[in-house]
């Protein structure tokens, strides 16, 4: 009788020594995983995500408030599409003294790039003023034109697009002559991946 009890003791014995590890033993490593994570690209900023930015831009006396936006939908921003930038600028001048203030030449260059490269500059794109001395862009007249970001190389992730406007300031409000200011800016702008079909 005794010894049929201990069989039966040891037969329950048994299926729990396969349970876990010991609690004395120490903590299991876990095996390394066999495949490798590769590292995520961080996003890429875009300063038309919200469809419209607005600067102000100081050249000398001149204070010019520009806004920016596209008409094309950033998911439509890819290496191959026309990509339009519009721009619709007025300035200020301080001390307003009754001179005018006139845009001389406005100039847009698209960089592409990715994470790793910077590919060549685009030909830049150049609104020289048909009318002397400029366009008058002093408050409230106010100067807006679009550019056009062409194609740019597969694996173009942004676009650096870069501005210059020139302008110039009468020197005495019935002055001939005039003082040129020049003013810059950048926007950065993600290139979308090319949708298939």
């Amino acid at each position: 009788m005794l010894r049929t009890a201990a069989v039966a003791l040891a037969a329950l014995a048994l299926p729990l020594a396969g349970c876990g590890p010991a609690p004395w033993a120490g903590p299991s490593t876990p095996a390394p995983s066999a495949t490798a994570v590769s590292p995520v690209a961080p996003p890429v900023s875009n300063d038309l995500s919200g469809g419209s930015t607005q600067r102000t831009l100081t050249a000398g006396a001149v204070s010019a408030t520009v806004n920016y936006w596209s008409a094309l939908r950033m998911d439509r921003w890819t290496a191959t599409a026309v990509k339009p930038v519009s721009l619709s600028m007025v300035t200020t001048v301080t001390p307003n003294d009754g001179q005018k203030v006139y845009l001389q030449r406005a100039t847009m260059t698209a960089i592409p790039a990715d994470a790793t490269e910077t590919f060549a500059p685009l030909d830049a794109q150049v609104d020289q003023s048909t009318v002397s001395p400029g366009y008058l862009v002093l408050s409230p007249y106010s100067y807006s034109n679009t550019f056009n970001v062409g194609a740019v190389p597969a694996g173009t992730t942004y676009v650096t697009v870069q501005f210059e406007y020139d302008f110039l300031v009468q020197t005495t409000p019935t002055s001939t002559e005039f003082a040129k200011q020049t003013a810059s800016d950048t926007l950065t702008i993600a290139i979308a991946a090319q949708r298939n079909g």
